[in-house]
């Protein structure tokens, strides 16, 4: 579980550090595309984050949106990724 909350406020700090919009209402199944809070650039520029901070290397069947569309769905991705059991916190 510590893990899993490390990870997710890791990816909320790099959001709330690269994002293109007002955060105040965000929690973590606020769609970050959908809403305006990435664009395409920033996918890119989370994807280098994903494989610096996590060494996790996405392939080209992980790039769909289901996997990055909010940062709860992002964390559950690098959990999957690493072999660590995903709690609902």
């Amino acid at each position: 579980m510590e893990e899993q909350g490390i990870i997710k406020e890791r990816i909320f700090d790099y959001v709330k550090k690269y994002s293109l919009a007002d955060l105040k209402k965000m929690n973590g199944g606020t769609l970050l595309f959908r809403e305006g809070i990435f664009d395409s650039m920033a996918f890119i520029m989370l994807i280098d984050f994903i494989e610096e901070n996590f060494g996790i290397q996405p392939g080209e069947e992980d790039l769909i949106e289901e996997n990055f569309e909010s940062v709860d769905a992002i964390t559950n991705y690098i959990l999957r990724k690493k072999g660590i059991p995903i709690l609902n916190l």
